[in-house]
């Protein structure tokens, strides 16, 4: 297949550039390189020599509908992963980020339905279940949004619904939980606590956790996330005009402590060194104490279960990516 892939230099979107690469498909790769970084798709292409043959990298944006109606020409799949993916970036910056994920997904479906490209396989999030207080959390049981992120995947789903049902497009969210893996950014403010942590613990740095270290997320590794997207690219739906989001995650619940636990047994095991005891600091304002995904929509529609646990996908992490260790 041609497939298109939005958001192509992030960290999933780079995962996704493997494996379609991997599975010899044809990529049309878009990224503004707000968040992207080169070096992840340097590192794709560096796996196989005939990958730069059958790919096409356009440093271009999701914002421009007819940057994007072009692009997607003669494409059969679209995989889409730009997005502001922050909670705090998007309340710092809401604008940015409406631009950015909702006119953004609308000019991605668009482009779809000029194509006939009947297929739009696109990245939800775990943050549209906002103050829901199901646990598991459940398809049919969001909350209210608590941030501009969150109301704008939301959004995409209801829009998703629309075009549906109005276009005849087939069009899949992944609501992602936790996701960690290879090529996760570890700077900034806005960086996940498995990267962060990993630098800290390679740094010589005490990790800091927020609240008392009870607070639990579902964390899941990016092999489970793009095995969940190429199962919703293939997966047979009842018909013309489907629209459906469910949640991709591990079903497990992991606290802090237990994370930072099994971070440090595997560093210290590694790389010989002594990591230092995480230090305590208050609890941040909107954190929630429990998340974790029911996935049993995903498990019934796609056939979805994750291959590779929580400490499975740890024990990858530190294996294979690179670290600046500093020895005591």
């Amino acid at each position: 297949m041609k497939i298109m892939i939005t958001g192509v230099a992030g960290f999933i979107g780079s995962h996704l550039l493997s494996h379609c690469l991997g599975a010899g498909h044809q990529v049309i790769g878009i990224d503004n390189f707000l968040t992207g970084k080169m070096s992840n798709i340097e590192d794709v292409l560096a796996e196989n020599i005939d990958y730069a043959r059958r790919f096409e990298l356009l440093h271009e944006d999701i914002r421009h509908l007819d940057v994007m109606k072009r692009a997607a020409e003669g494409v059969d799949l679209i995989f889409h992963e730009a997005a502001i993916g922050s909670v705090p970036w998007s309340i710092r910056e809401p604008l940015l980020a409406h631009e950015t994920n909702l006119t953004g997904f609308l000019n991605i479906l668009e482009a779809a339905k000029a194509n006939h490209i009947k297929r739009v396989v696109y990245a939800s999030s775990s943050a549209v279940f906002g103050d829901s207080e199901c646990i598991p959390a459940k398809e049919g049981a969001e909350g209210a949004c608590l941030s501009v992120y969150a109301s704008s995947k939301r959004s995409q789903e209801i829009y998703a619904e629309a075009y549906a049902r109005c276009y005849g497009l087939e069009i899949i969210g992944l609501r992602y939980f936790n996701v960690f893996g290879r090529r996760q950014d570890p700077n900034g403010a806005y960086a996940a606590v498995i990267p962060r942590w990993a630098k800290s613990m390679a740094s010589g740095v005490p990790c800091t956790i927020f609240g008392d270290g009870q607070a639990t997320r579902d964390y899941c590794h990016v092999s489970n996330i793009v095995r969940a997207n190429m199962l919703a690219a293939s997966v047979g739906l009842s018909g013309s005009g489907d629209a459906l989001a469910m949640n991709i995650g591990c079903g497990v619940e992991t606290s802090l402590l237990e994370l930072h636990a099994m971070m440090a047994e595997k560093f210290e095991e590694k790389y010989k060194i002594r990591v230092q005891p995480a230090r305590h600091e208050a609890a941040r304002l909107g954190d929630i104490e429990r998340s974790v995904a029911d996935i049993s929509l995903a498990g019934e529609i796609l056939g979805f279960s994750p291959e590779m646990s929580v400490r499975e996908g740890v024990h990858e992490l530190i294996e294979t990516e690179q670290f600046d260790i500093i020895h005591a």
